[in-house]
Protein backbone atom coordinates (compact mmCIF):
# COMPACT_ATOMS: atom_id res chain seq x y z
CA UNK A 1 0.00 0.00 0.00
CA UNK A 2 1.46 3.24 -0.90
CA UNK A 3 1.94 5.71 2.06
CA UNK A 4 1.53 9.79 1.79
CA UNK A 5 4.79 10.03 1.92
CA UNK A 6 5.61 7.55 -0.78
CA UNK A 7 2.96 9.58 -3.13
CA UNK A 8 4.77 12.94 -2.29
CA UNK A 9 8.42 11.46 -3.40
CA UNK A 10 6.69 10.41 -6.45
CA UNK A 11 5.35 14.03 -7.62
CA UNK A 12 8.40 15.47 -6.74
CA UNK A 13 10.03 12.85 -9.33
CA UNK A 14 7.21 13.68 -11.46
CA UNK A 15 6.68 9.71 -12.14
CA UNK A 16 4.01 7.19 -10.96
CA UNK A 17 4.20 3.13 -10.43
CA UNK A 18 2.17 1.21 -12.41
CA UNK A 19 2.89 -1.54 -9.31
CA UNK A 20 3.81 0.91 -6.25
CA UNK A 21 5.10 -2.43 -4.57
CA UNK A 22 8.33 -1.81 -6.74
CA UNK A 23 8.52 1.53 -4.98
CA UNK A 24 8.13 0.32 -1.57
CA UNK A 25 10.65 -2.61 -1.99
CA UNK A 26 12.77 0.72 -3.04
CA UNK A 27 12.72 2.75 -0.43
CA UNK A 28 13.41 -1.04 2.30
CA UNK A 29 16.84 -1.44 3.79
CA UNK A 30 18.42 -5.07 4.66
CA UNK A 31 17.50 -4.33 8.31
CA UNK A 32 13.82 -4.86 7.65
CA UNK A 33 14.34 -8.48 5.71
CA UNK A 34 14.80 -10.38 2.54
CA UNK A 35 12.36 -8.27 0.42
CA UNK A 36 14.37 -4.81 0.46
CA UNK A 37 16.69 -2.78 -1.99
CA UNK A 38 19.58 -4.11 -2.25
CA UNK A 39 18.84 -6.09 -5.81
CA UNK A 40 16.84 -2.59 -7.12
CA UNK A 41 20.47 -0.85 -6.14
CA UNK A 42 22.43 -3.51 -8.02
CA UNK A 43 20.25 -3.11 -11.06
CA UNK A 44 19.81 0.91 -10.74
CA UNK A 45 23.52 1.60 -10.42
CA UNK A 46 24.21 -0.22 -13.87
CA UNK A 47 21.51 2.18 -15.49
CA UNK A 48 22.30 5.09 -13.61
CA UNK A 49 26.33 4.87 -15.22
CA UNK A 50 24.86 4.11 -18.79
CA UNK A 51 23.06 6.94 -18.95
CA UNK A 52 24.78 9.35 -17.19
CA UNK A 53 27.37 8.13 -19.34
CA UNK A 54 25.85 8.57 -22.46
CA UNK A 55 24.75 12.33 -21.63
CA UNK A 56 28.32 13.03 -21.11
CA UNK A 57 29.28 11.39 -24.19
CA UNK A 58 26.75 13.32 -25.90
CA UNK A 59 27.26 16.62 -24.88
CA UNK A 60 31.65 16.84 -24.81
CA UNK A 61 32.32 15.44 -27.85
CA UNK A 62 36.01 16.32 -28.09
CA UNK A 63 36.56 15.16 -24.44
CA UNK A 64 38.51 12.07 -24.50
CA UNK A 65 37.85 9.09 -22.48
CA UNK A 66 39.57 9.22 -19.36
CA UNK A 67 38.22 12.64 -18.74
CA UNK A 68 34.70 11.38 -19.41
CA UNK A 69 35.39 8.61 -16.89
CA UNK A 70 36.87 11.02 -13.99
CA UNK A 71 33.39 13.36 -15.13
CA UNK A 72 30.76 10.19 -14.75
CA UNK A 73 32.57 8.92 -11.38
CA UNK A 74 32.14 12.75 -10.19
CA UNK A 75 28.54 12.37 -11.00
CA UNK A 76 27.63 9.13 -9.96
CA UNK A 77 29.43 9.30 -6.49
CA UNK A 78 27.98 8.46 -3.01
CA UNK A 79 28.25 11.55 -2.22
CA UNK A 80 26.75 12.99 -4.84
CA UNK A 81 23.67 10.63 -4.96
CA UNK A 82 23.22 11.67 -0.91
CA UNK A 83 22.81 15.11 -2.28
CA UNK A 84 19.91 13.88 -4.22
CA UNK A 85 18.46 12.49 -1.85
CA UNK A 86 18.46 14.92 0.58
CA UNK A 87 16.62 17.26 -2.20
CA UNK A 88 14.17 14.84 -2.22
CA UNK A 89 14.09 14.65 1.50
CA UNK A 90 14.23 10.44 0.89
CA UNK A 91 15.29 10.35 4.51
CA UNK A 92 11.82 10.96 5.86
CA UNK A 93 10.65 7.99 3.81
CA UNK A 94 12.96 5.11 3.88
CA UNK A 95 11.67 1.95 5.26
CA UNK A 96 14.57 1.04 7.79
CA UNK A 97 14.51 -1.83 10.46
CA UNK A 98 14.21 -0.59 14.54
CA UNK A 99 18.45 -0.76 14.78
CA UNK A 100 19.13 1.40 11.73
CA UNK A 101 15.90 3.57 12.98
CA UNK A 102 17.40 4.43 16.17
CA UNK A 103 21.50 4.92 15.04
CA UNK A 104 20.16 7.45 12.37
CA UNK A 105 20.13 5.58 9.21
CA UNK A 106 17.85 7.75 7.40
CA UNK A 107 20.54 10.40 8.04
CA UNK A 108 23.56 7.68 6.35
CA UNK A 109 25.00 8.83 2.89
CA UNK A 110 25.35 5.17 1.86
CA UNK A 111 22.15 4.30 2.82
CA UNK A 112 20.60 7.45 1.03
CA UNK A 113 22.87 7.22 -2.32
CA UNK A 114 21.64 3.30 -2.47
CA UNK A 115 17.55 3.96 -2.00
CA UNK A 116 18.58 6.46 -4.74
CA UNK A 117 19.76 3.73 -7.15
CA UNK A 118 17.50 1.16 -6.06
CA UNK A 119 14.77 4.05 -7.22
CA UNK A 120 16.05 4.02 -10.54
CA UNK A 121 16.30 0.41 -10.65
CA UNK A 122 12.58 0.06 -9.33
CA UNK A 123 11.35 2.50 -11.83
CA UNK A 124 13.40 1.09 -15.00
CA UNK A 125 11.40 -2.25 -13.99
CA UNK A 126 8.49 -0.43 -13.97
CA UNK A 127 8.13 1.86 -16.91
CA UNK A 128 11.55 0.88 -19.15
CA UNK A 129 14.50 2.41 -19.46
CA UNK A 130 13.33 5.49 -21.56
CA UNK A 131 11.20 6.59 -18.84
CA UNK A 132 13.93 5.72 -16.39
CA UNK A 133 16.58 7.34 -18.35
CA UNK A 134 14.16 11.01 -18.75
CA UNK A 135 14.13 10.80 -14.77
CA UNK A 136 17.82 10.46 -14.21
CA UNK A 137 18.57 13.44 -16.50
CA UNK A 138 16.04 15.53 -14.87
CA UNK A 139 17.90 14.41 -11.57
CA UNK A 140 21.35 15.26 -12.97
CA UNK A 141 20.12 18.15 -15.14
CA UNK A 142 21.65 21.02 -13.53
CA UNK A 143 24.39 19.34 -12.10
CA UNK A 144 25.38 18.47 -16.22
CA UNK A 145 24.68 21.89 -17.12
CA UNK A 146 27.34 23.19 -14.20
CA UNK A 147 30.03 21.03 -15.24
CA UNK A 148 32.88 22.80 -16.12
CA UNK A 149 36.01 20.84 -18.35
CA UNK A 150 38.77 22.71 -17.07
CA UNK A 151 37.72 22.02 -13.04
CA UNK A 152 37.74 18.40 -13.82
CA UNK A 153 41.44 17.47 -13.30
CA UNK A 154 41.33 16.69 -9.79
CA UNK A 155 44.30 15.75 -7.44
CA UNK A 156 45.09 11.86 -8.31
CA UNK A 157 44.49 10.83 -4.92
CA UNK A 158 40.73 11.99 -4.99
CA UNK A 159 40.26 11.12 -8.60
CA UNK A 160 41.14 7.26 -7.65
CA UNK A 161 38.84 7.22 -4.65
CA UNK A 162 36.23 8.59 -6.59
CA UNK A 163 36.74 6.12 -9.43
CA UNK A 164 36.48 3.42 -7.02
CA UNK A 165 33.21 4.72 -4.89
CA UNK A 166 31.72 4.75 -8.42
CA UNK A 167 32.32 1.25 -8.54
CA UNK A 168 31.78 0.34 -5.30
CA UNK A 169 35.31 -0.77 -4.16
CA UNK A 170 37.28 -0.58 -1.73
CA UNK A 171 39.26 2.88 -1.11
CA UNK A 172 42.81 1.95 -2.16
CA UNK A 173 45.58 1.40 0.94
CA UNK A 174 48.88 3.06 0.70
CA UNK A 175 52.06 2.44 2.28
CA UNK A 176 54.95 4.69 1.78
CA UNK A 177 58.96 4.26 3.12
CA UNK A 178 61.86 6.47 2.99
CA UNK A 179 64.46 4.95 0.89
CA UNK A 180 68.52 5.63 1.41
CA UNK A 181 70.01 7.81 -1.20
CA UNK A 182 73.62 8.33 -1.49
CA UNK A 183 73.67 12.17 -1.59
CA UNK A 184 71.32 12.21 1.59
CA UNK A 185 68.45 13.68 -0.47
CA UNK A 186 64.49 12.80 0.50
CA UNK A 187 63.62 9.93 -1.31
CA UNK A 188 60.47 8.01 -0.36
CA UNK A 189 58.78 4.88 -1.95
CA UNK A 190 54.76 4.57 -2.36
CA UNK A 191 52.65 1.79 -2.96
CA UNK A 192 49.52 1.74 -3.83
CA UNK A 193 46.97 -1.46 -3.33
CA UNK A 194 43.97 -1.77 -5.06
CA UNK A 195 41.70 -4.82 -5.10
CA UNK A 196 40.74 -4.73 -9.14
CA UNK A 197 44.58 -4.66 -9.50
CA UNK A 198 46.69 -7.83 -9.21
CA UNK A 199 49.29 -6.12 -7.90
CA UNK A 200 50.68 -2.35 -5.87
CA UNK A 201 51.31 -0.08 -7.94
CA UNK A 202 54.77 1.65 -6.92
CA UNK A 203 56.33 5.23 -7.55
CA UNK A 204 58.61 6.96 -6.08
CA UNK A 205 58.79 10.88 -5.06
CA UNK A 206 60.81 13.85 -3.44
CA UNK A 207 58.21 13.66 -0.56
CA UNK A 208 55.67 11.22 1.12
CA UNK A 209 52.66 13.35 -0.55
CA UNK A 210 54.29 13.06 -3.78
CA UNK A 211 55.02 9.39 -3.94
CA UNK A 212 51.66 8.78 -2.69
CA UNK A 213 50.51 11.32 -6.06
CA UNK A 214 52.29 9.42 -8.20
CA UNK A 215 51.09 5.87 -7.47
CA UNK A 216 47.83 7.34 -7.63
CA UNK A 217 48.30 8.71 -10.83
CA UNK A 218 50.01 5.52 -12.22
CA UNK A 219 47.17 3.31 -10.58
CA UNK A 220 44.31 5.69 -12.26
CA UNK A 221 45.85 4.94 -15.83
CA UNK A 222 46.04 1.58 -15.30
CA UNK A 223 42.35 1.32 -14.51
CA UNK A 224 41.36 3.59 -16.82
CA UNK A 225 42.23 1.12 -19.63
CA UNK A 226 41.11 -1.42 -18.02
CA UNK A 227 37.34 -0.75 -16.59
Amino acid sequence: MTTEKQLALSKKLEISFADPKLLQQALTHRSVGSNNNERLEYLGDAILGFVIADALFKRFPDVKEGKLSRLRASLVKGVTLAEIARELNLGDVLILGPGELKSGGFRRESILADAVEAILGAFYLDSGLEQAKALILRLFDERLDAIDIDEIIKDPKTRLQELLQSRKQPLPIYSVSELKTKDAQPLFEASCQVELLKKPVIAQGNSHRKAEKKAAERALTLLEGKL
